[in-house]
């Protein structure tokens, strides 16, 4: 008897946790909402969650698989969530209903991750005086009083490509980028030269290493933060990367500290960051900390870092594979720079067109943030729909889906920067092309980021022609396993000198 009331026991905690898990999968059924079919325990998301494509690209293929659908239901493991596809709808979300749709429901946990409490996570309450306070650091004016220090790393990577050239052997376009983007950010951010480029033993370059490299202890740790996060406030401790949080926030203070006691003012992002804490009674909402600014701070260089270096090294890649167009591009450089006496200027860098079409071109195809997220904070019903969502309920925008959609962009494997002509954007909707996302929770820092990311291709190919090798990967392949899209197996290409 005992034992049949043990195996009873057994059987009815089996049949509850099933229930609970799938207690929600006749969601999207009930509302005529089609999508892939859930499996318990990782609803629509096992691919990603073992590790066999990143999220992004998942969001691609349900974006793919259910063409002429307004939108598409899916299971975030047990919670159902939306992946919008009708560009009229993500307007709304993005733009036209944006109060409802302010916060982008990622979770973070400010005692376990003091960096965690920035920009990107924080909810509208926090995140809105905070933004208000930081934008204007990154409007045209900033950018042309930051011009000489972006210069300045430009020249740096000048010489050190002129190193690299002379050695003959196939580079990683990945890792140089990444080394100047360091460098820029650094800079800019924390108001500090590192020799990133020439140095790639650094701290400043070790750390953003450290931050973006997949490994099963992010992995977790990410994991947790989302699915369970009254475990991660307990156990999140052990698997937060306690090196990063300490180096940066010694950064950070001792720099406002230094620059505070000697009255330095540079016009970068760490001025900002002194003017706030001067003025924290002026901000309400919110406690302003050294940790909160140093989170600030971490976001910048994050975003600066592995986006801005990503998308650099893709450019250099097509550049790579059609040399017809780095001719063309080299040949632009050049003249706007013959144009302004031999001096790149910061009005130069806006004036050259075909740049700007490479660059948007390059991050169509290619774009860091395969995705957008956004949270209801109260129920809403689609416009033109009966499709009402609950409070607090995902929305998932899939920019890569977009970019590579047939539809919008004919043959969109191929690398054609002709898209970007004034009279090809005018013909297309605004919301098919969203490297940065859109409204007023836009990346703050695209202007930085494209900015940074030009200077680096003109000091690039003014000088230095970059060509296909044997270690050059065709077809490119994604890492299946971070976050912002990167290549799997690094960018390699030879570099060589010509004359200018």
């Amino acid at each position: 008897m005992a034992a049949l009331e043990i195996v009873c026991g057994v059987a009815v905690t089996f049949l509850l946790i099933y229930y609970y898990l799938t207690k929600n999968y006749g969601f999207w059924k009930q509302r005529g909402v089609v999508g892939p079919v859930p499996s318990v325990p990782f609803g629509n998301i096992k691919d990603t969650i073992l590790g066999k494509f990143a999220f992004g690209i998942l969001l691609k293929q349900f974006y793919d698989k259910y063409k002429g659908e307004q939108m598409v239901g899916i299971f975030v493991r047990s919670t159902p969530a939306l992946v919008l596809r009708d560009p009229e709808l993500i307007k709304d979300v993005l733009i036209k209903d944006f109060t409802v749709f302010a916060n982008r429901g990622l979770k973070h946990n400010a005692k376990v991750d003091p960096l965690s409490a920035n920009l990107v996570f924080l909810d509208e309450k926090e995140w809105r005086p905070l933004r208000k306070k930081l934008t204007p650091v990154f409007n045209s004016g900033k950018l042309k009083q930051m011009f000489y220090l972006l210069l300045e790393c430009g020249d740096m990577f000048d010489k050190y490509l002129d190193h690299l050239s002379e050695k003959n052997e196939p580079i990683d376009c990945r890792d140089i980028t990444a080394k100047f983007a360091t460098e820029v950010i650094s800079a800019v951010a924390f108001g500090l030269k590192t020799n990133s480029i020439a140095d790639g033993n650094n701290e400043f370059r070790k750390m953003g290493i450290k931050v973006f490299e997949p490994s099963l202890k992010k992995t977790t740790n990410d994991l947790m933060r989302e699915a369970m996060p009254w475990l991660y406030s307990i156990l999140g401790k052990y698997l937060v990367n306690g090196e990063c949080i300490d180096f940066f926030t010694k950064c950070i203070k001792d720099t406002m500290e230094y620059r505070k006691q000697n009255k330095i003012v540079r016009h970068d992002f760490v001025d900002l960051l002194v003017d706030i804490k001067e003025h924290a009674d002026d901000i309400t909402d919110i406690e302003i900390t050294d940790a909160l600014l140093t989170a600030q701070a971490f976001v910048f260089f994050t975003g600066g870092f592995e986006a801005s270096s990503i998308t650099m090294g893709n450019a250099l890649y097509e550049m790579a594979l059609h040399q017809e167009m780095q001719d063309k591009l080299r040949q632009e450089i050049k003249e706007e720079i013959k144009k302004n006496n031999g001096e790149l200027t910061y009005e130069g860098v806006m004036n050259m067109q075909y740049l700007d079409m490479v660059f948007k071109e390059t991050m169509r195809k290619y774009p860091p943030g395969a995705l957008v997220a956004r949270e209801s904070s109260q129920p809403y019903t689609f416009r033109e729909t009966k499709i009402t969502i609950p409070k607090k309920f995902k929305i998932f925008i899939p920019i890569l889906g977009l970019h590579r959609d047939p539809e919008i962009y004919p043959s969109p494997e191929t690398f054609d920067p002709e898209r970007f002509t004034k009279k090809a954007i005018a013909a297309r909707h605004p919301m098919s092309y969203l490297p940065f996302g859109d409204g007023p929770r836009k990346c703050i820092g695209a202007r930085f980021a494209l900015y940074q990311s030009k200077i680096g291709l003109i000091k690039f190919l003014l000088r230095h022609k970059v060509n296909k090798c044997d270690k050059t990967k065709v077809p490119y392949e994604f890492h299946p396993r971070t976050t912002v899209l990167s290549p799997k197996d690094g960018i390699y290409v030879k570099i060589s000198t010509v004359s200018v």
